[in-house]
């Protein structure tokens, strides 16, 4: 069975705030706990003024205590932009808090302009240590070792579980060789997912956290009861990514019925080749399209983003998405 989890960025709309989009988000992950979810990600992002999760560890904190099942975790916390101690007493913390349901992805890129990476105090080389960092935060977060004189308080010996995020094949190559579960960004950069996929598992070494691969694919989806709803819906999605091709980002935007008049075919072709992995329509076409997606992948897990502008439209998209999943599943 191929589980369904949620990644969330904590999109800010227009002529919103980001205590409402986080208000937003404990929202999703309580029906999403509902819906049968299995993890409910947040991602690192800094100086972007359409999301709301910059401070991974408190969101998560945030949505693990107003849930009581599912996983929640970082999608991830870029590790370059942080000491491995204190990722390590901040994720040893949430696990003391909220025991057996935190998750720790990692990622090796800055999460933001190079800009605001020199406002986070970070050396330009530290995206070079990334490999070393994972096993000194792997060591923070287990067993206390002999002669060890460096202690994560809270951290030491709670384990928490390890994963590698990527979008090339750097990321497929270390998970493989240090035993680790490998989540591959293809919501948003699809071109090495297959490849990735056949490195990282030709390549796996077992480790005491897995026996064996475990593979998450991202994507994104946007459901509706209708195939024509669900399509202006994702014209947000659509806008916001064309505004990343352009170097203008913002708030995420208001559908709109007019997609031609927004962006130039250039914008348009680079939009959608990043835009592959998304699913849009009713429920037998998302159904239709996760299906192709878990078969041409073999994912043990597949994780969805919805940026979508209203609330209420995105709580039904993944309610859909999870009627799907169980149809897959049956």
């Amino acid at each position: 069975m191929t589980n369904l989890s949620v990644l969330d960025l904590a999109p800010i709309p227009e002529g919103s705030t980001p205590g409402e989009a986080l208000r937003n988000s404990l929202s999703l992950a309580q029906h999403a706990e509902r819906w049968g979810y299995k993890r409910f990600w947040l991602a690192e992002h800094h100086n972007m003024a359409g999301i709301a999760s910059a401070a991974t560890s408190v969101a998560i904190g945030y949505v693990a205590g107003g849930t009581t099942t599912i996983r929640v975790g970082a999608g991830g916390v870029m590790l370059p932009n942080h000491s491995p101690l204190v990722i390590a007493e901040q994720f040893g913390t949430l696990e003391s808090l909220y025991p057996g349901r935190i998750d720790l992805g990692l990622g090796r890129a800055p999460g933001t302009d190079q800009r605001t990476w020199r406002a986070l105090r970070r050396d330009a080389s530290a995206a070079e240590s990334f490999p070393n960092d994972v096993q000194e935060l792997r060591i923070l977060l287990g067993p206390s070792l002999p002669g060890q004189k460096i202690h994560a308080v809270p951290g030491m010996g709670t384990e928490v579980p390890l994963w590698i995020l990527g979008s090339s094949l750097f990321g497929a190559q270390l998970a493989a060789m240090l035993g680790l579960p490998f989540a591959f960004a293809s919501h948003f950069a699809p071109e090495m997912l297959m490849e990735a996929i056949a490195i990282y598992r030709s390549g796996f070494k077992p480790s005491k956290q897995l026996a064996k691969p475990h593979v998450m694919v991202g994507c994104n989806v946007v459901a509706a009861d209708t195939n024509d709803e669900a399509q202006f819906l994702f014209t947000s999605m659509q806008q916001a990514v064309a505004r990343i091709v352009r170097g203008t980002r913002g708030q995420l935007p208001p559908p709109r019925p007019d997609m031609e008049n927004f962006w130039t075919a250039d914008e348009q072709a680079q939009s959608e080749g990043r835009l592959r992995y998304a699913f849009v329509g009713d429920r037998d076409t998302v159904g239709r399209a996760l299906a192709k997606f878990v078969a041409d992948t073999g994912a043990d897990e597949v994780m969805a983003s919805a940026m979508i502008y209203e609330h209420a439209a995105r709580l039904r998209s993944y309610e859909i998405l999870a009627d799907a999943g169980k149809a897959l599943a049956a």
